[in-house]
């Protein structure tokens, strides 16, 4: 293809400039633009992306999706089609490379596989609240990780007591809170939530996770396999390798990821961890110097205005895209990785995955149940009161110790009432306590059942108990208009 020669044009005027800068703005990619840069036949395209980007990042309908979800699971689990649900689900999905196959079951590649992802984005939070968040200054997160210390030991502590001398090692399962359901039954109430009080909740649920992560790793595995542990110590070793040389390519964190997980399936160490370390490996910084990038920028907008001609088809302007393409590559590169695969998996994550698994992991059938044995089960009760008062009581309780003997201070426009609220909330712990559920009870059908169904009267209790009393305790806070 020859090329065609661009015209130089005249260097815009000042009006001009001025009329383009007035001009109708649209979002694109989450910033704002004007008009007259988009092609009007892709403008309508741009404004239903932007609606759909409105709807996925917000909280409550992820979380409004995953309870859809659950609900439609429970009735599945209570009609006819439950038999072929469940049969579906124990169906195998192989993977065959001449001699070598590996199989596992459609619900357990849920479980564990695409729960591995789901893992990857906590990793994620978790890394960026360490880097830049309320973690990295330890002496303002204390409250809340402590808070959160609190919230998973009493409730732990009232599971035991229950079934003390029975099944006693479902403990964990009351002691998780679901961040993506919490944070977004919270988020209806508005401007009302004080906004010191989300962070606290936010780093709270996170530090919250964080512990049940350290519970799955150190208490539900099986018997670790040496071999596959050591191999997976390499894979964690060479991804570890890669950051510290600076390598910003996804590609080769997450092929490894891939063989990180296949590593744990085998060694007996519970698989989904694997998403917890590979976030923590995935680089947080840019290859690119930002604090050089804005001036080497404004070096570049005068030359792509020269090689600019408005009277030439964008195709014959060969000069011109080769200048902004190299722009477009710089770039690319501003962004962390760690940022990039967050953007790339997030919405998955909440509007896929979650809901995959709450109606996999939901599947409670109650036909010929006898629901008085069920109500008091052991399990049952030791898990639903460990959700409803165990959390509010080892929240606000270990909150309440620390305030009043001076070592923390509440956050501004913060009080005692508001604590309460948040550990009611955080006895809403679906997502971990039915994973956890499951590794604890895994050949106990009787109690899987009994801790499904408390997980999920829990869970609803916490909701609509805690969305009533924040409304009151929020009530003297005038929105914002």
């Amino acid at each position: 293809m020859t090329k065609r020669p661009v015209r130089k044009h005249p260097r815009k005027t000042a009006k001009a400039v001025e009329r383009k800068a007035i001009a109708t703005e649209l979002p694109v990619g989450g910033v704002t633009a004007p008009a007259s840069l988009i092609a009007p036949a892709q403008r309508r395209r741009l404004e239903r992306r932007n609606v759909l980007e409105r709807i996925t990042s917000n909280g409550t309908i992820s979380a409004l999706v995953m309870i859809v979800a659950a609900v439609v699971a429970v009735i599945c689990a209570n009609t006819p089609a439950y038999e072929a649900i469940h049969a579906f689900l124990q169906e195998s999905v192989s993977l065959v490379f001449g001699p070598w196959s590996f199989s596992l079951s459609i619900e357990l590649f849920v479980n564990d596989f695409l729960m591995a992802i789901f893992f990857l984005l906590v990793g994620i939070e978790l890394k960026y609240e360490m880097t830049v968040g309320e973690l990295r200054q330890p002496r303002q997160a204390m409250l809340p990780m402590l808070a959160a210390v609190g919230g998973v030991v009493v409730p732990a502590c009232i599971y035991g007591f229950v079934n003390r001398g029975g099944a006693v090692y479902g403990w964990a399962i009351p002691m998780a809170t679901d961040i993506a359901f919490a944070l977004g039954v919270l988020s209806l109430l508005g401007n009302r939530v004080p906004p010191a009080l989300k962070v606290f909740f936010s780093t709270l649920a996170i530090a919250d996770d964080l512990l049940a992560i350290a519970a799955i790793a150190l208490f539900y595995g099986h018997a670790p396999n040496l071999f596959w542990l050591g191999c997976a110590a390499a894979v964690t070793a060479a991804l570890v390798v890669l950051n510290r040389w600076r390598r910003f390519r996804l590609a080769p964190y997450l092929a490894l990821g891939l063989v990180l997980w296949f590593c744990l399936f085998q060694s007996g160490v519970h698989a989904t961890l694997a998403g917890v370390i590979l976030a923590f490996t995935i680089p947080a910084r840019s290859d690119i110097v930002a604090s050089e990038l804005v001036g080497w920028l404004g070096s570049k907008l005068p030359e792509l205005d020269d090689r600019f001609d408005d009277e030439v088809h964008i195709l014959g302007q060969h000069d011109f895209t080769r200048a902004a393409r190299g722009v477009e590559r710089v770039m690319h590169r501003v962004t962390p990785p760690l940022q990039r695969l967050e953007h790339y998996i997030s919405t998955p994550v909440n509007f896929l995955i979650l809901p995959i698994f709450a109606f996999v992991n939901a599947q409670v059938r109650l036909v010929g149940v006898d629901p008085l044995s069920l109500v008091f089960d052991p399990v049952a009760i030791g898990v639903y009161l460990g959700m409803l008062l165990g959390k509010p009581i080892g929240i606000a309780g270990m909150t309440a110790l620390l305030v009043k003997t001076r070592i923390a201070h509440l956050p501004t426009g913060v009080s005692m009432r508001h604590i309460v609220g948040v550990g009611i909330l955080g006895g809403i712990g679906f997502t971990m306590s039915i994973l956890i559920a499951g590794l604890a009870f895994t050949q106990i059908p009787a109690e899987l059942l009994a801790a499904k169904t408390a997980i999920l009267a829990g869970s609803a209790s916490a909701a609509l108990v805690g969305l009533l009393y924040m409304h009151v305790a929020c009530g003297a806070r005038r929105a914002k208009s």
